[in-house]
């Protein structure tokens, strides 16, 4: 399995990294934006460019098989732009796997189940903005034809991988409030490898 990974640097990213490499795997391929990255992969799977451009993103999905997203929203609409590049590239080069990390506004209300948790007491946030600029990504994911998984974590603190915590599919598990980094790419690299979420989203917490 290669992977193309965006969001390498990132609190996320950076851990998958390390777990996919605890467990031997090295065919990673990321996209960085500077070239002075510091990453633990091989230079020459470094490739440097942006996430919103079309030819970069394309550069990075052609040496994989499988796309891993840990883009945050980056205060815009980076991640929806992102997107529309990354299925792109996949229909081109026959790609069909694409897991990418969400956040728990997206996924459904266990008080109003026929909303969004961001659009429901549930949600704590002041605003709906990162919610609502995933949740576009969501609504466009349905439509494609890829296989696709979207991993909602909720509160995120660093911290490494116990292998021990709560997930369900559509909504966040009752009472979670944090998951860890290291717990959050443990899953991930578990989804990769025995794919249980295919065309769903997952909530993740302790």
């Amino acid at each position: 399995m290669k992977i193309a990974l965006l969001g390498a640097t990132g609190r996320v990213g950076q851990a998958f990294i390390k777990e996919a490499q605890k467990h031997g795997h090295s065919d990673i391929f990321a996209l960085v934006r500077s070239a002075e990255t510091a990453l633990p992969i091989p230079e020459k799977h470094i490739i440097t460019g942006n996430a919103r451009r079309r030819e970069d993103v394309d550069r990075l999905i052609s040496k994989a098989d499988t796309v891993v997203s840990c883009l945050g929203t980056d205060g815009g609409d980076t991640l929806s732009a992102a997107v529309i590049h990354i299925i792109d590239s996949m229909k081109r080069h026959h790609v069909q796997r694409l897991i990418t990390i969400g956040t728990t506004g997206i996924l459904q209300s266990r008080l109003m189940p026929d909303k969004y948790r961001f659009e429901s007491p549930e949600s704590k946030r002041k605003t709906a903005r990162a919610a609502k600029e995933h949740a576009r990504v969501y609504e466009m994911l349905l439509g494609e034809d890829v296989d696709w998984t979207i991993i909602c974590p909720t509160y995120l603190p660093d911290g490494d991988a116990s292998g021990v915590y709560r997930f369900e599919q559509d909504i966040l598990p009752e009472g979670g409030s944090r998951i860890t980094v290291g717990d959050t790419a443990h899953f991930l690299y578990r989804e990769l490898l025995n794919p249980q979420f295919v065309r769903k989203r997952v909530g993740l917490a302790y």
